[in-house]
């Protein structure tokens, strides 16, 4: 049985720890460390089960018949199930501070996502279309070389993240406006890489539009509701 979805995501869950330790260490967190990773691992776990029986039904495959394809990587995460799930339970679980807990997570989530497809490494599972690029790499036993797609996402993902950080450090409190930001760039990041994957023009570019809308309506309905408050930083200078 391929387990390596599983070690993706547990790449994913060490990178949100470990970015949920940082935050706490600068001072960023909205909530306690503890607390936020609970609400991190019950959503990345919701997530992932929820992306995994939408890929497994969008192939035609009864997750009842064949319960061991749940654990196998055929059809791999429906990622718009999956993003849409895992940011229902946060906002379920983190009810009672809702914004806080969204911004205080919107770091470790967009550097778990990295993380998750940094963990292409271990799914054999990175490249895309045929490049030609000095940088682009082969399969196993293929003399085409092509984009190593899901790395280029890992490092956008990652420096989303970091600049996130920032903006959470120096310019954002807990008004939702961080969460909001985080969900339009990471959906942005991956529109901008999907030509780069095989399956071009498949059903995720809609989910990925979606989430872009949705995020920067969120961020501008956010910002207002924080600036009419008194709480929203400047934008920028």
């Amino acid at each position: 049985m391929e387990l390596s979805l599983l070690g993706a995501a547990a790449i994913a869950v060490a990178v949100v720890n470990i970015a949920l330790r940082g935050e706490a260490l600068l001072g960023t967190a909205t909530e306690g460390t503890r607390s936020l990773f609970d609400v991190a691992l019950t959503s990345v776990v919701v997530g992932l089960g929820v992306g995994r029986l939408g890929a497994m039904l969008g192939d035609g495959v009864n997750p009842l018949a064949h319960p061991g394809d749940f654990l196998i990587v055929r059809g791999g995460v429906a990622t718009g199930w999956a993003s849409l799930a895992a940011m229902a339970t946060a906002a379920v679980v983190g009810r009672s501070h809702l914004w806080a807990v969204l911004d205080g997570i919107s770091v470790a989530g967009v550097a778990g996502l990295a993380g998750w497809h940094a963990g292409c490494l271990v799914r054999h599972a990175c490249l895309g279309t045929p490049s030609q690029l000095p940088w682009a790499m082969t399969q196993p036993g293929s003399t085409i070389t092509r984009h190593p797609v899901e790395l280029y996402a890992a490092l956008a993902l990652a420096l989303l993240a970091v600049g996130l950080a920032v903006w959470r450090r120096y310019r954002s409190p807990a008004t939702g406006t961080a969460a909001a930001f985080a969900l339009a760039g990471a959906a942005l990041v991956r529109l901008l890489t999907e030509p780069l994957r095989p399956a071009l023009g498949s059903g995720p570019v809609g989910w990925y539009l979606a989430g872009l809308v949705a995020g920067a309506t969120a961020l501008v309905w956010r910002w207002r509701v924080a600036r009419l408050a008194g709480t929203a930083p400047p934008l920028a200078g």
